[in-house]
């Protein structure tokens, strides 16, 4: 007699009888669920799995559709499989590298073609009408468990180091991999079953390389918009020029050199990398006399703030005394605040600004004239005079940092040559390997896990849960203006990862089973375990990471 198990669907509250063993994709098919973008996989008890997973013992289960970013994620992975054996297939000894999240796609170089040459636009075409080829065939996606060892021993032998070099300094018993039609690969998470499960993405020339477009999560019957990232990609090559010279590219090369020791001098470098950046931006602000005001703008958790104070000090270097603003002080008063889709205020809206204060001030200001600055009192929710005075001097240079700093209105009644623009980020630089990229957006959430409990009380369950708030206001306030910044600055250090998760872990462990925010939780907890610590103590106080740690040398 088969033994059955009791499934309880969140999708439809129906609960449900299974064979033992069954899969996500047959308790699917059992549903009948009308989901127009999916499903895709699945939280089963608060843990996202694909729909090869198998289950033995009752559980609760949420299907996925593509507007669930967990579902995007796993179909963005299999785009990059079918790409990379349509590109094995085509050009066996070639190198395919998942390099940039960029321009609302992802960056693709391949190298090792005929003479070393750059891809072409033919080859692209190419690519795509292979690509095509494997999905029109409908092949399934297979998914093995086996050893690491012998995991290992596969990856070798298809001469995929840096996935050996990654799984070796996992720790992990098993590892999973997958194939189609016999060409086998590793992903860190789940795929698609079938490849004709790839409806729609987009392949096109892009610099010397490609780009691989996927579908929208707010409208998955589309691509996501292209939009032009010049700067952002630049600063991205720069860095991976930078990483390929020091042979660090991978998380396997990462923990291959802490483990010889070599974390101290790796730290070293990467600070004197930055100090750099901001010394040379400082050096173009003090080559333009006719600069009075310096706006820095990007997004949580991106270092704003220590880049602030370490710019301020490179400015003093070069004989320009900083005078920093708060963009907070001028809010309007909290009626005049707009409401958002709920109905309350909108404090992240351009408009909760009072611009036209802002804009007459600044002007008086660059005329030589003395103002008086507001404050904002937070408890009555009103503007206020502060009673503190300012004239600027002939050496001195307003700073003013905050997330609408790039927005064109909110300065547009001071002159263009009078500002000048910063975007800084995290933009996270190293891989997995060469097919799993690690996207900035979780670098960022890391690091504001570790400064919303030290300094804040809050919890990594509540950070989590405000966490896509947080995303829709930057898409929507600082993504858009970041290609206006006359200089970006990359505050991701290589390094940071492996510092950071001896904080984040302890915390990312403490997200209870029965909540919501426990999958995304153990998705970061699964991947920091890839990566080898480093003592926080050989970090020094002026780095840019002891805003979210702790022990700065600058006040905050």
């Amino acid at each position: 007699m088969e033994q059955l198990i009791r499934i309880r669907c969140k999708n439809n509250g129906q609960s449900l009888d299974v064979k033992t063993g069954s899969t996500l994709e047959e308790i699917a098919a059992m549903l009948s669920l009308d989901m127009e973008f999916g499903p895709i996989n699945a939280r089963v008890n608060n843990k996202v799995e694909g729909m090869h997973y198998r289950v033995y013992n009752p559980k609760d289960i949420e299907f996925l559709s593509l507007h669930d970013g967990s579902a995007l994620r796993a179909y963005t992975r299999t785009a990059f499989f079918v790409l990379n054996k349509a590109a094995h297939e085509l050009w066996p000894d070639c190198t395919v590298v998942i390099d940039i999240p960029v321009s609302n796609g992802y960056y693709v170089d391949i190298r090792g073609l005929d003479d070393n040459r750059k891809i072409t636009p033919d080859d692209v075409h190419e690519l795509h009408r292979r690509m095509d080829e494997i999905i029109s065939a409908a092949i399934p996606i297979h998914r093995h468990e086996t050893t690491t060892e012998e995991a290992i021993r596969i990856f070798t032998e298809s001469r995929s180091f840096s996935k050996v070099r990654l799984l070796e300094g996992s720790g992990s018993l098993y590892t999973t991999y997958y194939d189609i039609d016999g060409y086998i690969d590793y992903y860190y998470g789940s795929l698609l079953t079938n490849t004709a499960q790839l409806t729609l993405y987009g392949l096109e020339p892009y610099y010397d390389g490609l780009l691989l477009r996927v579908p929208s999560r707010d409208d998955p019957s589309r691509l996501g918009q292209f939009i032009r990232q010049d700067k952002m990609f630049e600063i991205f090559k720069e860095h991976h020029q930078w990483q390929d010279i020091l042979g660090l590219r991978t998380v396997g090369d990462l923990n291959a050199a802490i483990k010889a020791g070599y974390s101290p001098t790796l730290i070293q470098i990467s600070e004197a990398l930055q100090e750099k950046k901001i010394a040379q931006i400082a050096d173009r602000i003090a080559s333009r006399r006719d600069i009075k005001m310096v706006l820095i703008a990007g997004p949580s958790s991106s270092g704003k703030t220590t880049t602030c104070k370490r710019l301020s000090v490179q400015l003093a270097v070069n004989g320009i005394r900083p005078v920093g603003i708060s963009l907070d002080d001028y809010f309007l008063d909290r009626e005049q605040t707009p409401l958002d889709a709920s109905g309350d205020y909108d404090f992240e809206h351009l408009h909760a600004l009072n611009i036209p204060l802002l804009n007459d001030q600044m002007n008086a200001l660059f005329r030589g004239e003395e103002i008086e600055l507001p404050r904002y009192n937070f408890q009555k929710g009103k503007g206020e005079w502060s009673g503190k005075r300012l004239q600027l001097k002939g050496n001195e240079v307003l700073v003013v940092e905050g997330i609408h700093a790039l927005n064109p209105e909110l300065t547009a009644q001071i002159p263009d040559n009078q500002k000048f623009r910063i975007y800084a980020s995290a933009l996270t630089t190293i891989l997995l390997d060469n097919h799993n990229y690690i996207p900035t957006t979780d670098n960022r959430l890391l690091r504001r896990i570790i400064r919303d409990y030290k300094y804040r009380g809050v919890s990594a369950q509540e950070t989590i849960r405000r966490w896509p708030s947080v995303r829709r206001g930057e898409n929507r306030w600082i993504f858009p203006f970041q290609e206006n910044a006359d200089a970006m600055f990359n505050s991701a250090m290589l390094f940071e990862l492996a510092v950071i998760k001896q904080r984040a872990e302890p915390l990312l462990e403490q997200v209870p089973e029965n909540c919501a925010e426990h999958a995304e939780a153990y998705r970061l907890l699964k991947f920091l375990r890839y990566i080898r610590p480093i003592p926080e103590t050989q970090i020094p106080p002026t780095s840019l990471l002891r805003e979210f740690v702790g022990g700065s040398s600058f006040e905050y």
